[in-house]
């Protein structure tokens, strides 16, 4: 197999029977953490990171060319879930750090876990519309990465932004049409939601993309504060 790299640090290519597959080098060897798979390529061992259950790397698939880097920066993750994303950005962070925003204590708990052997991620069991309530956790951010399937996506993001992210940062914001509204076109919902995060706002929209082949009815847009 052939190891190359992307435009994204820490981030690789592999190339086997004529097959291209995303793989982050895996910072706890041995451990897969949501059953993918596992490669061993020049003696170092590497995580498959699965587009249809990553939107980072489904937006990277879908030809997005201004895509946040990740190694050494601190992350917001508004959604953080179970860890999928947020374990493949483990891997890269290296010194770097993730805050982890997860509402559900089912789902935490799962997080919490994979946490403990990850000393690079910090689970904060939070409702992502109140940043009030985890501001005494959570520092300054180079990035916030928000993946919530809720109404008002678009102003969570604002108020996390607002109060976290710092000027000159970026954004990646995840939007599911459907959970906003099942009547409306879904370009006519993202361009909504791109309306508000620039006259509500007032943040660049730096990139656009649906990433309809791996996620239907979704979209992924990258902004960045002034």
């Amino acid at each position: 197999m052939k190891l190359t790299k992307t435009s994204i640090k820490g981030m690789f290519q592999v190339k086997s029977n004529g097959k291209s597959r995303l793989v982050t080098h895996n910072k706890v060897p041995g451990n897969s953490v949501y059953g993918e798979q596992l490669l061993s390529i020049n003696g170092e061992e590497y995580r498959v990171w699965d587009p249809y259950r990553s939107k980072f790397a489904a937006a990277f698939l879908s030809g997005m060319t201004k895509l946040p880097q990740i190694k050494e920066k601190r992350i917001l993750y508004l959604g953080v879930s179970t860890g999928t994303t947020a374990s493949h950005f483990s891997d890269i962070l290296n010194n770097g750090i993730l805050f982890g925003i997860e509402f559900s204590p089912k789902v935490m708990r799962r997080f919490f876990r994979l946490a403990e052997q990850r000393t690079n991620l910090i689970p904060i069991l939070a409702d992502a519309r109140r940043p009030e309530e985890y501001s005494p956790f959570v520092y300054e951010v180079d990035l916030i990465y928000q993946d919530i399937a809720q109404p008002d996506q678009a102003t969570i993001f604002g108020r996390n932004a607002l109060e976290f992210l710092k000027s000159g940062g970026l954004g990646f914001l995840a939007i599911k049409s459907q959970s906003i509204d099942v009547v409306l076109k879904p370009d006519e919902i993202f361009s909504k939601q791109m309306a508000v995060l620039e006259q509500e706002f007032e943040f660049k929209i730096q990139e656009y993309q649906s990433i309809d082949a791996f996620e239907k009815k979704h979209a992924v847009i990258i902004i960045r504060k002034p």
